[in-house]
């Protein structure tokens, strides 16, 4: 997937880690005395901490947990090597970080498949599922990002509608027995244009009407910024449903304070919900190498600092 590359500019504050025991920390994986406490579970993917923690996955992991950070998410998870899943499971439970959403089908970004009814896009849809279950129990995960692909322009909203739903309620009868949830994420008209699922409301109707636990809605920011703004009143509106949460500023998709997004109040709002969810950094970093690595912990300080 090409959805999440990214990079940008940010000032470090008093409070950086220093680059002298980042450094020590690349070459050792032992430093846990600058752990941050997080009012919230913010979860990293891999590649936002490369130039610190170096290329492995399970380095980056721990240093992810070094910082104080308690989730972590990797749409690509379901891509990985079983090896490679089992030992960042197997890390990820060590140093207590919870795993967030990975990607649960291959998404058609040109063409519909959900939308269109046609029963070999629904079945190759199922199939997916299944396989992202055995995922899922792998790295112990709780949820499986699902985008119902491209509008099918020949037929009329409400027919694509009842396809989708349709899909989904078969796709929940395999999720609900093993308590995953898949999440519909809808996405920006600017970015990804074209696509069926796009604003909040919409996501919202289509839980409602599968009417299962194992649907319910991801609530990007970043994507609902840009495609209906108004985001603190339109996630009330929609909480019973969201079950997942991602986060990017607006413009440029990098981290909070690099953009337009009030997240220090967006945040509290959340905390105020009592959310105990996970909340994804899915984007990028406004500045390239260690300090625009450092950049994005230091934001995240600012920003949780509501308390």
């Amino acid at each position: 997937m090409k959805r999440r590359s990214f990079i940008q500019k940010s000032a470090l504050s008093t409070g950086a880690l220093t680059m002298t025991g980042t450094l020590t920390y690349a070459n050792s994986l032992t430093n846990t005395t600058n752990a941050h406490q997080f009012n919230l579970k913010y979860a990293p993917h891999i590649g936002m901490f490369k130039h610190l923690a170096g290329d492995d996955p399970i380095a980056q992991l721990n240093f992810m947990a070094d910082q104080g950070f308690t989730a972590f998410e990797d749409n690509e998870m379901r891509k990985r090597p079983i090896d490679v899943q089992e030992k960042m499971a197997d890390t990820m439970k060590k140093r207590g970080l919870e795993m967030g959403v990975f990607v649960a089908h291959e998404i058609y970004w040109k063409e519909p498949n959900l939308a269109s009814g046609d029963l070999d896009k629904r079945i190759e849809f199922l199939n997916d599922i299944k396989s992202s279950i055995e995922v899922a129990k792998r790295v112990n995960a709780k949820w499986m990002t699902v985008v119902p692909g491209h509008l099918d322009l020949k037929l009329r909203m409400g027919h694509q509608t009842a396809n989708v739903v349709e899909s989904l309620k078969q796709a929940s009868a395999l999720l609900e027995p093993h308590g995953i949830v898949m999440v519909l994420e809808p996405l920006n008209f600017r970015n990804h244009p074209g696509l069926f699922l796009t604003d909040s409301p919409q996501a919202y109707e289509i839980c409602k009407a599968v009417n299962s636990p194992a649907c319910k809605i991801l609530f990007d920011i970043y994507h609902q910024q840009i495609q209906e703004g108004n985001l603190i009143p339109n996630m009330d509106a929609a909480w019973s449903e969201i079950a997942y949460i991602q986060i990017g500023d607006n413009p440029g998709r990098n981290e909070p304070t690099t953009g337009e997004i009030n997240y220090y109040n967006v945040f509290k709002w959340i905390h105020e919900q009592e959310f105990n969810g996970v909340l994804g950094m899915e984007h990028g970093n406004s500045r390239d190498g260690k300090e625009g690595e450092l950049a994005v912990i230091e934001a995240y300080k600012k920003v949780d600092n509501f308390l």
